[in-house]
């Protein structure tokens, strides 16, 4: 209905433009909005007060001539001048019962739109270092980046999911040396485990595999192996500084061949693994798109030489620096080291011109809220690149704390002690997790209620919009068990039987449903689908619980059968955008 509106205030603008009451330069974004109070009317605009100054008159004036030429339309009752110069809209009642004709006639397509047509936009989520199992943290940015594609396919945009694989880089090789070591256990060696190595028992499970398959190739003396290396942290050396010579020492002594066997070994387990557990979690991808492939191709060096072409790179210390200061950032970073190494900053700016190569209007990257000092600095990439940085959207998401009871369940990837979000899944489901982790906007802390998240009442919120689901399904299902049958026409030609209030509230409720899939799709907030999936929910049950759909009469039975009909429809499209199931019964 407010695209309607916005269609007929456009034509009334045009007009005006020919009768010389408005510039015929002017341009503005037309604000349609509902009205809380019904006395005045269904909905609102601010469109005279707009613009009433560049058309050199008063608002209220420019409303009436607003008014005055507006196209007429069945579906408007009357539209008054209220205040200053709002143009209020009061609508046809007989019209409200369209929106069971049109939902029962779009079925599954109703509320989609073609509001992003044309757009290419790239969504890039989760990204998680393939040195683990996924966490319960990753899996927020996981059913957030999800939803946030899903709902900008569904109003038009190309979209393309994208995951991000850090195959390449200083914790690559932490990983494959920690799986060595725990091979080296494996045949026997006596191990002492670096303070900085990956600990999970993920880890040993790799390196028991690379020993079933490989037997002893790989072995090599530990003594061997931390000869003259720097103390670890625990025997009052540095940490950093131990591991890094002893992946020196582990490459050293492998060789090429066999250390990089090792690491492909590590690197396939977990990726695989984290492919699986994504898929089971409803999250799928058009490209997982590989770092490693951006050093081999050459694109880093590429990136790097089109910096230097433009001005933006410089020598200091040994090391090749990006003027990122000059471009919004705090300072300026290291791109190439002094030891000839790139720096993880370097593969990402060949990534984001990579993206940018790609043609794609709008670049989404979804990225734990931990990462916001990083902005800046690629902002200042893609500026350097030559590129809009606008084209860049970074949308931050907190993790999610997991609570068992009172106690926080505490998180580390190296220490290996973290729930992993299968082991979410399997407590909750998938519907839960995913539910709980969109509830509330990205960027806001939260706390994941296990308790509540698997609870069978009205307190959890994705059981009771399931529920509502579920019930319209049970109802449909005693028509026989009662001795009545269903006439979808008959019940459409007496749909204005539905007088009463909560038959009102819920036809109200139905009709905002394209606006509120928009709204969630273009800022790109899931959370705002919830809210109007739950509030559509209540606005049943509370039906449900007042009144008898399987009456006598049959025109008015009928009638009720259409409407609660296609709130089923509703709260399948919405909980089908966000990947949650629709259960027949509960």
């Amino acid at each position: 209905m407010k695209k309607k509106l916005e269609a007929l205030l456009q034509q009334a603008i045009a007009t005006l433009k020919i009768q010389g009451d408005v510039p015929d330069d002017i341009a503005v974004n037309i604000l349609i909005e509902r009205v809380r109070d019904p006395q005045f009317g269904d909905f609102a605009t601010n469109l005279a007060m707009l613009l009433a100054k560049p058309a050199k008159t008063s608002p209220r004036q420019l409303a009436e001539k607003l008014i005055a030429v507006l196209p007429l339309d069945n579906t408007i009752a009357k539209v008054e001048i209220a205040g200053p110069g709002f143009i209020n809209f009061y609508m046809d009642s007989s019209s409200q019962f369209d929106i069971v004709k049109q939902i029962h006639g779009s079925g599954s397509a109703f509320g989609l739109s073609q509001a992003g047509a044309g757009k290419k936009v790239q969504v890039e989520f989760v990204s998680a270092n393939p040195t683990g199992p996924l966490h319960v943290g990753h899996g927020r940015g996981a059913a957030y980046g999800s939803a946030v594609a899903d709902l900008l396919e569904a109003v038009g945009f190309d979209v393309h999911r994208e995951y991000y694989v850090n195959d390449a880089g200083r914790q690559m090789d932490i990983l494959a040396t920690s799986i060595w070591l725990r091979y080296l256990e494996e045949c026997g060696e006596p191990v002492r485990f670096p303070d900085n190595g990956y600990r999970g028992a993920y880890i040993s499970g790799i390196a028991q595999s690379i020993h079933k398959n490989s037997g002893e190739a790989y072995r090599r003396p530990f003594a061997v192996a931390v000869q003259d290396l720097p103390p670890d942290e625990a025997q009052g050396g540095d940490k950093e500084t131990h591991i890094d010579a002893l992946i020196a020492k582990a490459k050293e002594l492998l060789g090429t061949v066999a250390y990089r066997a090792v690491f492909l070994a590590g690197l396939n387990d977990i990726l695989t693994d984290i492919k699986n557990d994504l898929n089971e979690f409803g999250v799928s991808y058009e490209e997982w798109f590989s770092e490693q492939r951006l050093v081999d191709d050459g694109s880093v060096d590429k990136a790097l030489e089109r910096l230097k072409n433009s001005g933006h790179l410089y020598e200091k210390d040994g090391a090749i620096w990006f003027a990122s200061s000059a471009l919004g950032d705090e300072k300026d970073r290291v791109v190439k080291r002094e030891n000839g190494q790139y720096t993880y900053f370097a593969s990402d700016i060949a990534y984001h011109m990579n993206k940018l190569d790609r043609g794609f209007d709008l670049i989404i990257d979804i990225w734990g809220a931990d990462h916001h000092g990083y902005i800046p600095r690629v902002k200042a990439a893609i500026q350097a690149l030559g590129a809009d940085a606008a084209k860049l959207k970074v949308l931050l998401v907190q993790f999610a704390t997991l609570y068992r009871g009172e106690e926080k369940v505490q998180m580390s990837t190296r220490s290996g002690e973290f729930v992993t979000l299968r082991q979410l899944r399997n407590e909750v489901g998938k519907d839960a997790a995913r539910f709980f982790y969109v509830m509330r906007r990205s960027e806001q802390h939260m706390d994941f209620d296990l308790q509540l998240a698997t609870s069978k009442t009205s307190e959890n919120p994705v059981y009771y919009v399931q529920y509502a689901y579920a019930r319209v399904c049970s109802v449909l299902r005693q028509l026989a068990e009662k001795g009545f049958t269903r006439n979808i026409a008959l019940g459409m030609d007496n749909l204005t039987k539905l007088t009463e209030e909560h038959e009102t509230g819920l036809l109200n409720t139905l009709v905002r449903y394209p606006e509120a899939l928009e709204r969630a799709a273009l800022t790109h907030e899931p959370h705002q689908l919830i809210l109007y999936l739950r509030e559509l929910a209540n606005d049943f049950h509370t039906y449900y619980n007042a009144h008898q759909f399987l009456v006598e009469d049959d025109g008015l039975r009928d009638a009720r059968l259409n409407l609660i009909s296609a709130a089923k429809q509703v709260l399948a499209n919405g909980l089908k955008l966000l990947n949650i199931n629709t259960p027949e019964s509960m």
